[in-house]
């Protein structure tokens, strides 16, 4: 007789808290359907990449204190589904999976002005340039007292 009792009472909470959801539900959904942004992009648009600056994470090739959060400029190479693109990587960025969420992509609005033409500039021959070392050869650690 008490099993029975606490049985129901368990399923009426359960009830009541199911038909608070359902009056709640729509509210929040009002809310959050302010923020959403329908973004889709054409295949052969660049884009940045979202990269997280954690510690434990694949770096990109960057520095870790001062890892930017947008990477590169990629080209999209497919539409997987409506919020999935695959993106052509350079060499160096072979280990990633190239496919990511439409939440990690930004597009890329290239200024033209900032590209430089080659052919309008005249190079001299024998202009001077400073030697810098490419790499050290040799090295030496002395342990002092």
């Amino acid at each position: 007789m008490l099993g029975t009792y606490l049985v129901q009472d368990a399923l009426d909470k359960v009830r009541l808290i199911q038909d608070r959801l359902h009056t709640v539900q729509p509210i929040q959904k009002s809310y959050e359907d302010q923020k959403v942004r329908d973004v889709s992009y054409m295949v052969g648009e660049k884009l940045w990449l979202i990269v997280s600056p954690m510690k434990g994470i694949i770096w990109f090739g960057k520095k870790r204190k001062l890892s930017p959060w947008y990477i590169g400029h990629f080209d999209v190479l497919e539409r997987i589904r409506e919020v999935a693109y695959k993106l052509t990587f350079p060499p160096s960025l072979l280990s990633v999976h190239p496919v990511f969420h439409v939440s990690m992509l930004r597009k890329y609005n290239g200024d033209p002005s900032y590209v430089l033409d080659i052919s309008t500039g005249q190079l001299d021959g024998d202009l001077p340039y400073d030697v810098e070392p490419v790499a050290i050869l040799d090295r030496q650690i002395r342990n002092l007292r």
